[in-house]
Order: C-alpha cells, then sequence, then structure tokens
C-alpha cells in the first residue's frame, strides 16, 4: 500500500509546483503587460487565471480524497495541509496578477507620468521571492524559508514609497489622479503579494516542525 500512497502524494506535490511555475508566469506577464503597456499580454494573464484556479480545485480536491482514502498521520498528514494551504496562497497570489493586469487595461494609453522604477524593482523582488520560497518548500529548507520571508521588509519599503509618490503626483496635478490610482492598486498587489509568500514560508516551517509561526511578527 505504501507505494501507491507515496505515488499519490507525489502528483499532489507536482500540481503544487505546477501551480506555483503558472502563478508566476502570471506575475511576469502582468508585470510586462504594465511596463510595455501590452493589453494583448494583459488579457492573457486575465484569461489564463481560470488554469490556475482549476489547479487549484484539483488540489483541494486530491488533498481531501487523500485523507479520506489513506488516513494519513504525522508528517504525511502535515504534507497534505501544507499543499491545501500553500495551493490557497498561490491561487490568491494569481487574483493579484489579474489585478495587476486589469491596471495595465486601464491605462494602455497613457504617456507615463514618469519613467516607472520602483514598480519594476517591487515587482522584481516579489518574483524572486515566490520563486526561491518553492525551492526552499522542494528541499524543505526552513533557514531558506526565513530568509525569504524577511525580504518583505524590502516590499513594504517600496510599497510607501510608490504611495508617497503617486499621492504627492496627484495632489500636484489632478490629471494624474488615473494613473495614479492605477500605479497605487498595483503597488497594493505586489505588497499583498509579498504577504503571501510569507504565508508559503510559514507553511514550510510548519511542514518540518508541525509548529504554526509567523515571520515578519
Amino acid at each position: 500500500m505504501r507505494p501507491r500512497f507515496d505515488e499519490q502524494l507525489e502528483a499532489l506535490n507536482q500540481k503544487l509546483i505546477e501551480m506555483a511555475s503558472r502563478v508566476g508566469a502570471a506575475i511576469d506577464k502582468a508585470l510586462k503587460a504594465l511596463v510595455e503597456q501590452d493589453g494583448v499580454l494583459a488579457e492573457t494573464v486575465i484569461r489564463e487565471d481560470e488554469s490556475i484556479n482549476l489547479l487549484n480545485v484539483e488540489i483541494e480536491d486530491g488533498v481531501f480524497t487523500f485523507i479520506a482514502l489513506q488516513n494519513p498521520v504525522g508528517p504525511d498528514l502535515r504534507r497534505v495541509a501544507t499543499m491545501l494551504k500553500m495551493a490557497n496562497d498561490l491561487e490568491r497570489i494569481g487574483d493579484h496578477a489579474v489585478s495587476i493586469a486589469k491596471a495595465a487595461r486601464r491605462i494602455l494609453t497613457d504617456q507615463y507620468v514618469k519613467p516607472l522604477v520602483d514598480t519594476p524593482k517591487m515587482g522584481a523582488i516579489v518574483r524572486q521571492m515566490l520563486h526561491e520560497a518553492i525551492d526552499a518548500y522542494i528541499a524543505e529548507d526552513i533557514e531558506r524559508a526565513r530568509a525569504v520571508a524577511r525580504r518583505d521588509d524590502e516590499v513594504d519599503a517600496l510599497y510607501r514609497a510608490i504611495v508617497t509618490d503617486a499621492v504627492q503626483i496627484m495632489a500636484a496635478d489632478e490629471r494624474w489622479v488615473n494613473q495614479g490610482t492605477q500605479f497605487l492598486f498595483v503597488a497594493r498587489s505586489l505588497e499583498r503579494i509579498g504577504d503571501y509568500v510569507t504565508n508559503i514560508c510559514e507553511w514550510i516551517h510548519y511542514l518540518k516542525t508541525g509548529e504554526i509561526r509567523e515571520f515578519n511578527d
């Protein structure tokens, strides 16, 4: 029975890794759509979110079926619980990638008030955080997960800088209110992505120790 048990567990694990890959690609595309004002790419992100949501449902169903049929305990139960929680966080990250794509779509024809610097930088950090968090999950590396979570401070600092800049620009000239509002939406989505990646890092800690601990508290 154990080979079948392990086979089902690994199938769920591979779906989770595939989901993470698709979510990472969604972030990349959404940011590129924003920077390059590419409407086709923005629509692609929005359309492809359905496949991410479907993977989340498949993982949820697979986890509940696995628990019902295999009755996992100890580390095996922690693993499927971790998969369930991580899939939920990944699904929400995908939603925020869609939000970025929709914001990009709203200002496709605008001339940007200034070159984008902090927003792409913030996006690059959260994208790298996600990549390294998944690597930490695969390696079951708690220290690496903690290091990833610490980078959320960088994300928060950039978020505050973008908010300050956007508010000042909108206050100085009302012509930039719509554009500034969209960049505030984007910054908020990126900040939330950083939070969800931190959640994933916390689930890696739970997977290895059985303890629920908040990072960056």
